[in-house]
């Protein structure tokens, strides 16, 4: 499914700030793959489940992930961005 329209938290964006450069640069490439297939098998997405069920999330590196919904069938907005206790 291609996505046409990222919208991104303040959270998001603030987490996102504080992340190193290095790992910046990974997170976009991601995103571009997630824009065009945002269930690319390389990106593990997944629906969330407990407190977090409305959500998915799909991976960047073993450590790190993105936190986000679908609004519309193909908007979706990016909540969290970090290790893994963005599930928290």
């Amino acid at each position: 499914m291609k996505i046409k329209k990222i919208n991104y938290t303040p959270h998001f964006e603030r987490a996102f700030k504080s992340l190193p450069h290095r790992q910046k640069g990974l997170i976009n490439r991601r995103i571009e793959v997630f824009r065009h297939n945002c269930f690319n098998p390389q990106l593990r997405t997944h629906k969330l489940k407990g407190k977090l069920r409305n959500l998915f999330s799909f991976s960047i590196t073993p450590k790190y992930r993105i936190v986000f919904e679908f609004v519309d069938g193909n908007e979706v907005v990016f909540h969290d961005v970090g290790d893994h206790r963005v599930y928290q």
